[in-house]
């Protein structure tokens, strides 16, 4: 086995191979064929190497999210979960999602830019227990607890998931829907 694959955020793989991690990822898209890229990248997440998709769930429509908030006005977005099962290390597995959603046309921008519609996007929301304050990777994804997007898929492919530091996926998303009806 390649050694690169197994490292940690750190770079230090040490001599053993990392165990396999549960690792879940969002997927997202609202331009193009959504439904199909969503399934074309659930058929890749599970080609890659030392990893297998243990579930995924039904995909939802819900509204864009810009940096000034949702919008109504922009195309929907199409979002579902994938539970994971890998011992690529968490920043070699998000070069393989960067990889992906450049294969179906993602071009990854900056700023107030990364909000804007796209092709695919694919979010690492949670690690196992991995936490990290790392840039390029933070762990558990900072807004996943914000997004019923997410945490509903979530709770359907597994309805005992617990978001590492915030607790379990039913109480946050219960807390969330309370929060938009109040």
């Amino acid at each position: 086995m390649n050694r690169r694959l197994a490292q940690g955020l750190t770079g230090d793989a040490g001599d053993r191979a990392r165990p396999a991690a549960r690792v879940v990822v969002a997927l997202g898209a609202n331009l193009g064929e959504r439904a199909r890229t969503l399934a074309e990248a659930l058929i890749e997440l599970d080609r890659l190497p030392l990893t297998r998709v243990a579930g995924a769930a039904e995909p939802i429509e819900s509204v864009a999210i810009t940096l000034a908030g949702p919008d109504e006005d922009a195309p929907a977005y199409l979002n579902t979960v994938a539970l994971l099962d890998t011992s690529l290390a968490p920043s070699v597995l998000l070069e393989y999602l960067h990889a992906i959603e450049a294969r179906h046309g993602r071009a990854r921008r900056e700023g107030e830019a990364r909000w804007q519609s796209r092709t695919l996007d694919l979010d690492i929301v949670a690690y196992g227990d991995v936490r990290s304050d790392d840039p390029a990777l933070t762990l558990p994804h900072p807004r996943a607890a914000e997004r019923d997007f997410v945490l509903g898929p979530w709770l359907a492919v597994d309805p005992d998931a617990v978001l590492p530091g915030r607790g379990r996926v039913a109480d946050l998303l219960a807390a969330l829907r309370a929060e938009e009806t109040s």
